[in-house]
């Protein structure tokens, strides 16, 4: 595992505890908010990137929603292949609600969150 994805790991993690427990609670759409996040923290780690499509995977997969989980498994493959030669819109959400490739302004505490994990020791 990466440098990046060690550090990044506790905040990736946190999300998708945070997006657990709304699932649990049947607050789906919090849920998946949570796994944007955990997405947009995790994606330039092949191994958070592709853990995180997986798991927006089973959301819709739970949720029956046909049109997520073909999505998913576009990006999954996407992920799996193109995350290590750094193919990936920074700041995307990664729901089929937004394109693929399309960029987005990260959030202040995610932009903090992943300049840590980009810092050296």
């Amino acid at each position: 595992m990466s440098q990046f994805s060690r550090k990044i790991t506790p905040f990736v993690e946190s999300e998708i505890q945070l997006s657990q427990i709304h699932f649990e609670n049947k607050d789906y759409e919090r849920a998946f908010q949570h796994l944007e996040n955990a997405h947009v923290l995790g994606q330039e780690s092949t191994w958070w990137h592709v853990k995180v499509h997986v798991l927006m995977f089973k959301w819709a997969f739970n949720r029956k929603d046909i049109k997520e989980m073909l999505g998913q498994i576009v990006r999954i493959v996407g992920a799996a292949t193109k995350t290590a030669i750094g193919l990936v819109p920074i700041g995307n959400t990664g729901g089929t609600n937004i394109s693929p490739f399309k960029p987005l302004p990260l959030k202040p505490d995610h932009q903090a969150a992943i300049q840590y994990a980009k810092e050296s020791n």
